[in-house]
């Protein structure tokens, strides 16, 4: 699956720590769709590699292992920020 770009809100915690609360996708009828993330697994900084859906990353990339919730089911989602240009992209799983 070839990753989209998309829109995030964050949370920056005193200790530096990025905590995804939000996201905003574009979908195929070209209207924006948001979600509440409802739960989150920071999988950052473990190297350089490629990851299950074939996205090339290293150890400073953050990646998110998310729970959102589409119309009442719960759906897994990765997402990856890129620096220094901080895109945001996502996989589903």
């Amino acid at each position: 699956m070839k990753p989209v770009e998309t829109d995030v809100i964050c949370l920056h915690t005193r200790d530096g720590k990025v905590v995804p609360i939000r996201i905003r996708v574009l979908d195929e009828d070209g209207q924006y769709q948001a979600y509440t993330i409802k739960e989150y697994r920071d999988v950052s900084h473990q190297g350089a590699r490629i990851m299950p859906d074939g996205v090339c990353v290293n150890n400073n990339t953050l990646i998110f292992d998310c729970k959102i919730s589409v119309l009442g089911y719960d759906r897994f989602v990765r997402l990856y920020n890129f620096p220094p240009d901080q895109v945001w992209k996502l996989t589903h799983r």
